[in-house]
């Protein structure tokens, strides 16, 4: 029977078995990887330091190689452009009245170009780490590689964008269909009404004053900004939820396509396959990054205490001076930068969670350290 110590000592990675070992060509600029195969399944010690060690690495990486911000700077005018698109099908839509098959077309076309963008910047954030060979990375060279994997990109897109519409189809049937609306109050509190009732409050709703956003001086109608912010925002936030969830699900597709130059199929057998074993990782890495985000978040209440625009109903009858806008537009820019440096750490930490499950490697270790 196996000690209880013996355990231990497997659970906290100190067996004194080596590891089984072998080594494997990987086709592209790894040549010789050790693969471990005595891996835990999936929730061990070991591998939730594994994905926290991945985001710390990620950090490192970033900081190092400060070119690979334009990938952030370009990840943020997509997820604009999204929030356009979003408000200017809303703007058609209300004068045009399209049937639901011509929303679920407007949806998908929307999606799919706003995924295909974040992929292909995904693929090439990978490769520009995994090519640079002497001084920082370069951001150009591993978009011009991403070139070569357009045509899985573009599936992939497309098959990620059909699963995002069906996961909110299913959202909205549970929460307004089969939900008790005696529990209606969770969707206050973790849904997309949660997102509604903040952005109209002090600082998201930085003016309170929605002369300025629903009437143009000399025309008389509703302002273009009303239709992008807050309701074209509000729906990408929405978009950003069902991405993150389902890039967490499958975070090795593209590693497998861009690194190894596997099909479509075998990467996302693979991907599944590589989350068994490192699922807890991956989870802990997310929650990681996001209890960051978080805490930058959270911290539109200091501002909302500090100015005493606690009560949104406020919204109608109080207007800040301009050291309050001001302060508002600072943080919410601030709030803004911080999301999309994480999400381009996040990015990082992929490629690191995914060579750390191949060699059984802590991300960041430079392979004279490993776990089992």
């Amino acid at each position: 029977m196996t000690s209880v110590l013996e355990i231990t000592r497997y659970w906290l990675g100190l067996c004194r078995k080596p590891p089984v070992v072998r080594t494997m060509e990987t086709g592209f600029c790894f040549p010789q990887e050790s693969t471990c195969e005595g891996l835990p399944d999936g929730s061990g010690p070991g591998t939730i330091r594994r994905g926290i060690g991945a985001a710390l690495s990620g950090m490192r990486t970033l900081n190092q190689n400060r070119q690979l911000l334009w990938f952030t700077l370009l990840a943020g005018l997509v997820l604009a452009g999204n929030a356009i698109g979003h408000a200017a099908f809303r703007y058609i839509n209300r004068t045009l009245q399209p049937d639901t098959t011509v929303l679920y077309i407007q949806d998908f076309l929307l999606g799919f170009a706003t995924l295909f963008c974040l992929v292909f910047l995904l693929a090439g954030l990978i490769l520009s780490i995994s090519l640079k060979k002497e001084g920082p990375a370069s951001c150009l060279e591993g978009l011009y590689g991403a070139k070569k994997y357009l045509k899985a990109i573009l599936i992939w897109s497309m098959v990620l964008a059909l699963a995002g519409m069906l996961l909110d189809r299913i959202y909205v049937y549970v929460t307004f269909i089969w939900f008790p609306h005696e529990f209606g109050f969770l969707n206050n509190l973790f849904g997309s009404g949660f997102f509604y009732s903040t952005i109209f409050q002090f600082p998201f709703n930085w003016t309170l004053d929605w002369d300025m956003l629903t009437e143009i001086p000399g025309y008389g109608g509703r302002s273009l900004l009303l239709w992008v912010y807050p309701f074209g925002l509000l729906e990408t936030l929405e978009f950003l939820v069902l991405t993150l969830l389902l890039f967490v699900l499958t975070p090795f597709v593209v590693p497998l396509v861009v690194l190894e130059q596997k099909n479509l199929r075998e990467a996302v057998v693979g991907s599944f396959a590589m989350m068994k074993k490192t699922w807890a990782g991956v989870v802990a890495c997310a929650l990681f990054l996001g209890v960051i985000v978080s805490g930058v978040f959270v911290m539109h209440l200091l501002i909302q205490a500090a100015s005493g625009i606690v009560n949104p109903y406020q919204t109608v009858i109080f207007h800040p001076p301009g050291t309050w806008i001001a302060l508002a537009l600072l943080y919410n820019i601030a709030l803004l930068i911080v999301a999309f440096v994480v999400a381009t750490i996040g990015g990082i930490a992929v490629r690191d969670l995914y060579l750390s499950a191949k060699t059984g490697l802590m991300p960041g270790s430079a392979g004279t350290e490993s776990h089992h």
